[in-house]
């Protein structure tokens, strides 16, 4: 990559910081720029060495005089008046994972999709590792995918959002994979097809010496992958001659002539979507050179991650889950699809423009009661009641937890699975999430 003289770098959190440190240490001059000021950033005041911040003010034109390049974090939106400018301008507008993947060397694989990115990356990370090869895990998984760049890694598996997509342009992973798609992010893209097309993007820069791997069940994922120059794999439910599919408990993995059973009888990965993940999973680790042992090891071995589907408690034969993270429709539909038993969902917060009918064909199906709590109660409940699915509104999420315990029976699950992500009450899933396992501590 030829390096930029100066960039600027829209937003001054995790990504923002790690790419201007790595930019910095290129010798490019870097600008930073930030709506909120050093105090509310919990910046310490200590300047690091090529990097001038303007913080306080990321909307003036200004700012982008005298700049070669502009990377946007990707809670930056395209509409930012900043961005508009610069292609205004003519000047070159890069992800931090373009800017990455251009000064890297390693192999990349990256995997997308509305649900399952960050399990799907985790697996196949760890195959890899396990196999012996020096990876980075990361991308919005974790560490940003900048970090790799300054590593040892010779293979990073980076988990790639919508957001961090809509400004690449020579992204090209050697094996990439699009799990679903399925409507999410819709406050922030203007259209389920752009958020759609932002996705495909991750096949855009690939050749015919590179893989792509598409879930052939989910219908936008299975037209996305039709007619990509790259080596084209799937997986899905049914057999197929090459790619991935279920066979009883057992993934099969069919490649180049060799056939590889993957059993789900020791993962502690719960739920249907989890199988998808899995089979996903073993067939990108095993296109990125992982041994099929290595896999299985991988899925043997993999914890849940913190607030997927985790078990809580089990309180006078009520089992308790937290699946925080299940911040769209799509996600919470296939939490509700893991149990068997009556299900009182608590659901809410923040709403992301999508349809709730599918959530109210699934609740009608499987739950006793739903609990809407957060800025999209209302919304949700309305959806819920025109499909004669029983629904009560909660002030906030601990009152929710109240009445789940009132509501259940023995034999009941209580499950958080939102569908809504959590900015109006909590910092991000994750507290959301903690909040829901000290509410549950609390009943005594």
């Amino acid at each position: 990559m030829t390096l930029p003289a100066r960039a600027l770098v829209i937003g001054f959190q995790r990504t923002g910081r790690a790419l201007a440190r790595a930019l910095a240490a290129r010798g490019v001059a870097v600008r930073v720029v930030d709506a909120k000021d050093a105090a509310a950033l919990g910046v310490d005041g200590a300047p690091l060495a090529g990097v001038e911040p303007l913080l306080g003010d990321d909307r003036a034109p200004a700012r982008l005089d005298g700049v070669d390049l502009v990377v946007p974090s990707p809670g930056v939106p395209r509409a930012h008046v900043l961005l508009v400018e610069a292609a205004r301008r003519g000047i070159p507008i890069a992800s931090e994972i373009e800017v990455a993947a251009r000064l890297g060397r390693a192999a990349l694989i990256a995997i997308t999709g509305t649900n399952g990115k960050s399990t799907t990356t985790s697996l196949v990370g760890r195959a890899l590792e396990l196999s012996g090869r020096r990876t980075f895990t990361g991308g919005n998984l974790g560490r940003p995918l900048i970090d790799a760049v300054d590593t040892d890694a010779d293979v990073w598996v980076a988990e790639v959002s919508s957001f961090q997509l809509e400004w690449v342009t020579s992204f090209r992973p050697a094996v990439a994979c699009l799990l679903n798609v399925t409507p999410d992010h819709l406050d922030r893209h203007a259209s389920f097809a752009e958020y759609r097309d932002a996705k495909a993007r991750i096949f855009a820069a690939q050749t015919s010496a590179d893989a792509a791997v598409v879930n052939r069940d989910d219908p936008v994922a299975a037209a996305i992958g039709a007619g990509l120059p790259a080596r084209r794999l799937s997986f899905g439910q049914d057999r197929v001659a090459a790619g991935a599919f279920l066979d009883g408990g057992d993934a099969i993995v069919r490649l180049d002539g060799r056939e590889d059973r993957v059993t789900l009888a020791r993962t502690r990965l719960a739920g249907r979507h989890n199988a998808e993940n899995v089979m996903a999973a073993a067939l990108v680790a095993r296109l990125a050179g992982a041994p099929a042992s290595a896999v299985q090891e991988a899925v043997d071995t993999l914890a849940p991650l913190p607030h997927r589907l985790a078990f809580v408690a089990e309180r006078s034969g009520v089992r308790w889950f937290d699946d925080s993270k299940a911040t769209n429709v799509g996600a919470t539909v296939k939490s509700l699809q893991s149990f068997a038993g009556p299900v009182v969902l608590l659901a809410g917060g923040v709403d992301m423009g999508g349809d709730y009918a599918p959530l109210v064909a699934a609740a009608r199906e499987k739950t006793r009661l739903v609990l809407v709590f957060g800025q999209a109660r209302e919304r949700i409940a309305a959806a819920l009641r025109a499909g004669g699915v029983p629904v009560c509104e909660a002030d906030d999420l601990s009152q929710a937890v109240r009445m789940a315990a009132g509501a259940a029976v023995p034999g009941d699950t209580v499950l958080l699975a939102p569908a809504c992500s959590s900015f109006d009450m909590f910092a991000d899933y994750g507290a959301r999430g903690r909040a829901f396992e000290r509410a549950v501590e609390e009943l005594g």
